[in-house]
This record gives C-alpha cells, structure tokens and sequence, in this order.
C-alpha cells in the first residue's frame, strides 16, 4: 500500500516510471516514470484486456521500445495472483513488449496486518523465484512494483519491507528500493489501512537502473518533470474490506493520457520515443529552472 510517489528523479537520461495504485476512493498513486526524451504517438499505443482486445499500432513506430502496464485484482491468495500476473507478463512478451511493470503489492492485499506479515516472503523465497523464471522464459524485464518482502532483520521486528524489484531479462534482480515513506490513511467505507502497523520505512534511495526503455526511477509527474509516467494500478475487490479503482495508464510528457486500462484486469502498451523527450526539453527547457541550492541535485539526496 502507499501514497507516496516514489523514490526520487533524475536529469539525466533514462524514463521516470510510475508506478501506480490506487484506490477508490483514489487516495493512492505509488508511480514509475520514464525520463529522457520519451514520446508515444497516440497510434503506436495498444490496449488490451485479458483474452485481449488490441487496437492497431502503427508500423513506424515498431522500432521504438514497447512497456506493458499489467493492472489486476489481487486477493489474500498468492497462487492465483501470480497466474494472473503471469498470464498478462506472457501476453505483454508475445506483443513484443521489453519491460512490464506490474503494480503494488502484486504478490497479495491480505485482510489485515496479522495475515500480511504470516503471507510475506523474503526475496529469496519460492514467489520471486517463480518470477525470476518468468522473466527468464518470457524474455522480459520485470517491474514489480511492491513485493512484501521479510528482510534480514525479520526475526528482530516481525515486520517487512515494502519492496520494489527490477529483473532484468534474465532473471536477474538488477534492483531493489524499499518504500521509505509508508502509508496510513483512512478511507472512508472501507476502514484505516495503516501501513506502519506491519511495515519498516526503507533505510536509503537507490540510483536509477538502466532497462531496454530507459532508466528506471521512482518519483515525477509527467509535465514538470518532461517525462513519461506509467502507473500500473490495482482494480476491482481484493477480500470483503477493500476495493482498488483500476485505470492504469501511460501519460506522456506534455500530460496527455496515451494508453489506459478501463476497470478490470487486463494490460495497456506503449511505445517509448526518447527523441520526443529532448525535443520537448529544447523547448520548454524547465530544467534550467531547478534550484538546486535549495533542495540538493536531482537523483542525489540531500547531504
């Protein structure tokens, strides 16, 4: 669970990612955004839904790299989220997409506290094995976009992390980033939901990782930042107590919506045009006007 935009941004190049989810009403958007020079021509995006339904996508944009934004409804059963998850990642591969990213807290939402720290797993647990062996067999890199993960230090707190991992196409976990600014919110018709009962805030921000559509960060808005934002999203009703809006999408840097998800599980693409991206920055150079001396370089935190 979170309410916080993620991580932190860079100048340089590579895509901020977005990585989103959110819930009815929609108080959450945890995000991903791609930076330097993206751009996706609104006829190169193809939309699907599970057993799919695609629009056509333009055949000058085939060589640009193509992201898949997975949005799904997951429960307190692990198995069953992850053939879900898996039958969208094996989809996105045989569009030919490079990078898929699935939402927060893809590997399960529990009921309460209690169940979520007795359903959580260390990264080196049977689930992310079965994603790094999707990874592998789909050719596919991985955005998972938060993993309840028992870190080293789970027999001291018997609490966990909410982690973010990134693998690459062999499996690999090329990175990781543990939320460092939890969530407790209360919703009204659906209770509180307070992360910190069951989680430990992350210890650091991690450098940006670079993937087949760009770098890899955590935190921006599509305009302000000039880059693209995909926000991969939690939908429908997870158990009794909670529901998630759905509506995934691609937005790209001017803040126009290029792909979206409706309500139910299903995917959305987009191609990624970094020219785009320093076209847009040569004319409305907005980096220029960072501040540096007041809140540190981005991609650095503050000494």
């Amino acid at each position: 669970m979170t309410c916080e935009l993620r991580k932190h941004l860079t100048e340089e190049g590579g895509f901020n990612l977005m990585l989103g989810f959110i819930i009815r009403p929609p108080h959450q958007l945890l995000s991903l955004l791609l930076c330097p020079g993206l751009r996706i021509p609104r006829l190169s995006v193809l939309c699907a839904q599970p057993r799919l339904r695609a629009m056509a996508v333009s055949s000058s944009s085939w060589e640009l790299p193509l992201v898949a934004v997975c949005q799904v409804t997951s429960t307190p059963d692990k198995e069953q989220n992850f053939l879900t998850c898996a039958e969208l990642i094996r989809e996105a591969a045989r569009l030919g997409a490079c990078l898929a990213f699935l939402p927060e807290a893809f590997d399960f939402i529990a009921r309460n506290p209690e169940e979520t720290l007795h359903l959580s797993e260390p990264l080196g647990g049977n689930l992310l094995g079965e994603y790094t062996q999707l990874a592998r067999d789909c050719g596919l890199w991985l955005s998972l976009g938060g993993f309840h993960e028992r870190g080293q230090d789970w027999e001291q707190t018997q609490k966990i992390y909410n982690c973010h991992v990134i693998l690459n196409n062999k499996g690999s976990v090329v990175a990781t980033y543990r939320k460092t600014h939890l969530c407790d919110v209360e919703i009204p018709g659906q209770g509180p939901m307070h992360e910190s009962n069951s989680t430990i805030p992350g210890p650091s921000l991690e450098s940006p990782i670079s993937t087949p559509a760009g770098k890899v960060l955590l935190r921006a808005r599509a305009i302000e930042s000039q880059c693209y934002v995909v926000a991969a999203a939690q939908c429908g009703r997870h158990h009794e107590k909670r529901a998630s809006y759905g509506h995934s999408m691609v937005v790209d840097p001017w803040g126009t919506v290029v792909a979206r998800c409706s309500e139910g599980p299903g995917l959305c693409l987009a191609r990624i045009d970094l020219n785009y991206l320093r076209r847009l920055r040569q004319h409305l150079p907005v980096f220029q006007h960072r501040r540096p001396e007041l809140y540190g370089h981005l991609g650095h935190p503050l000494s």
